[in-house]
Order: structure tokens, then C-alpha cells, then sequence
């Protein structure tokens, strides 16, 4: 066998068992349960930022008669 084919059939038995382990996640880095990528109170946070500042430009409107 010349260098050339073994070193082939290196690569070629490589590439084989890359494909027979595609798809197989071990279960430790699989997600588990209901992660939320954002809590709770960041999301009540961002809600109370964007309602208040949304109340605050219809005050500010208000209160300059309607012209900006």
C-alpha cells in the first residue's frame, strides 16, 4: 500500500465514524425544563420603562397644547 492510500483511508475512516456519531447529544448539554432566557423582572422592568415613557410624551403633548 503506497502513503497515499493509507493516508486516505485514514481521512476516510475519520469521516466515518464523524458520521456515525452526528445527532447524539449527551443529555448534560441538552436544554432541561423551561429556562427563560430573560427573568421575570427584567422583562416587568423593560414593561414599566415603555409604558411610563409612553404615559410621560402624552403628559408632555398634553400639556404643550398639542403642538411638538
Amino acid at each position: 500500500m503506497t502513503t497515499s492510500r493509507r493516508l486516505a483511508d485514514r481521512k476516510v475512516e475519520k469521516f466515518e465514524k464523524n458520521i456515525n456519531k452526528r445527532g447524539a447529544v449527551s443529555d448534560s448539554s441538552a436544554k432541561k425544563g423551561n429556562n427563560l432566557a430573560v427573568g421575570p423582572v427584567l422583562i416587568g422592568f423593560f414593561i414599566f420603562v415603555v409604558i411610563g415613557s409612553s404615559l410621560f410624551q402624552i403628559i408632555r403633548t398634553a400639556t404643550s397644547g398639542g403642538m411638538a
